[in-house]
């Protein structure tokens, strides 16, 4: 369970930013809220929603997580010596070159709380540093300036001899993970149970029959045909001659035929199953639409999907870009309301997602602490805030007064006829 995150001096974020997961002291309604282990006081929220003009910072909070979990993980099992580690500096202010880049991260797992830090520039990593909560308290088990590491009593282990381990530009937790120190296990095991960050890029392969390879979960299914997608059932086949005779025709125009037979006998040979979609016609008649043919939004869905159900079984945290793309607003909420609801989610798992689908500000899913607005401020760095920072109430049109620009986060609060005068 993530309780929050937060990123300094990377791409354009300058001073500190804190996305909260910790529910604050608003009186919404509560039924959503994730109840943490006993050694954890705070509730915690099951989705966070940010919302920003273009350009305002929303793929960057993205960035930095996707960085922070790469780097964690890889820094030492892939990189090489003096290989630049891949931060990206504020700018727009000079004197940001020279200071590092800073990510920090709260998060429960096996039931108990920690807190974890680095700093580093392009070329070494300057401070990490570990802390668990035990009892509630700040406990130490690691810190480290530069090459010189210092350990808790607490933190057991081979921990002098991995720290000789460690390169200038690679972390002691990266390297903790690759040989195996058993204490570490719970925080390494929380960064490698959280998936990367899904963008619009992400897209499936594609098969010589335009399949889906694996079966989709039955629960995929059930959200398509509720959403009015078509798609009311699937069925598994495995690849025919004809199917990469046709293929191969489409691929190559005036392919001669010898070439597609011995195609076909490859594909025959090496044939994996796919899934074709059931979709009802006329006098109930079954049609079958491979993964092409589907429309992009019901493609985007059944990418995400997949992925939404491992976390919520899991209960592993969750971020989308742009979780509108290709989508109607009705299946953006359907896919808040799986985090929102005990049922769906009875282990705790959270969405942090961007959007611009401000009819979502309307939903009685979202608490007023878990929509977010981004926007630059006159120095053109990213500044990210929650409703609850406002002066709001319960019953305000939350919608109409971030269109209004009484959030901030939009590009133009005037007529879209009058901009079109000023060009």
């Amino acid at each position: 369970m993530l309780l929050r995150f937060g990123v300094s001096n990377y791409l354009s974020i300058k001073d500190r930013q804190e996305l909260s997961l910790v529910a604050s002291a608003l009186k919404d309604d509560e039924s959503g809220l994730i109840a943490p282990p006993a050694t954890v006081k705070e509730r915690l929220l099951p989705a966070a929603v940010i919302y920003g003009a273009n350009a305002s910072g929303k793929s960057n909070v993205v960035g930095a997580v996707r960085f922070m979990l790469n780097f964690a993980l890889t820094s030492h099992s892939q990189g090489e010596p003096g290989q630049a580690i891949g931060v990206v500096p504020f700018a727009l202010d000079p004197d940001c070159a020279r200071q590092p880049s800073s990510f920090d991260i709260d998060f429960i797992a096996g039931g108990q709380r920690f807190a974890y830090s680095f700093s580093a520039t392009d070329e070494v990593v300057q401070a990490e540093e570990l802390h668990a909560y035990p009892h509630g308290r700040p406990q130490l088990w690691f810190s480290r300036k530069g090459q010189k590491f210092s350990f808790g009593k607490s933190l057991a282990g081979r921990n002098r001899v991995i720290a000789d381990l460690v390169r200038s530009n690679s972390l002691f937790l990266s390297a903790a993970a690759q040989n195996d120190h058993e204490m570490l296990k719970v925080v390494t095991s929380f960064f490698q149970s959280f998936p990367s960050p899904i963008s619009i890029h992400n897209s499936s392969p594609k098969y010589p029959s335009g399949g889906w390879r694996h079966e989709v979960d039955e629960r995929t299914i059930l959200f398509l045909a509720s959403i009015g997608s078509g798609i009311v059932g699937q069925e598994v086949k495995s690849p025919t001659r004809e199917d990469a005779e046709k293929h191969v025709a489409n691929l190559v125009e005036g392919v001669s035929n010898p070439w597609a037979r011995q195609y076909a006998d490859f594909v025959e040979m090496h044939a994996e199953t796919f899934v074709q979609f059931v979709h009802e016609g006329k006098h109930g008649a079954k049609h079958f639409f491979n993964f092409n043919q589907e429309s992009t939004g019901t493609q985007r869905l059944l990418i995400l999907l997949g992925r939404i159900y491992r976390s919520l079984d899991s209960g592993t945290p969750m971020v989308i870009d742009e979780l509108d793309a290709s989508l109607h607003t009705k299946a953006s909420e359907a896919v808040v309301a799986l985090f929102a609801s005990s049922k769906t989610n009875p282990h705790g798992a959270q969405l942090i997602a961007t959007t611009h689908d401000t009819n979502l500000m309307r939903s009685p899913l979202l608490r007023r602490d878990q929509i977010w607005i981004i926007e630059k401020n006159r120095e053109g760095a990213s500044e990210l805030s929650s409703l609850s920072d406002f002066r709001t109430r319960a019953t305000d049109d939350f919608e109409k007064a971030y269109l209004q620009g009484r959030f901030g986060g939009t590009p133009y609060t005037g007529l879209a006829r009058d901009l079109v005068e000023l060009l």
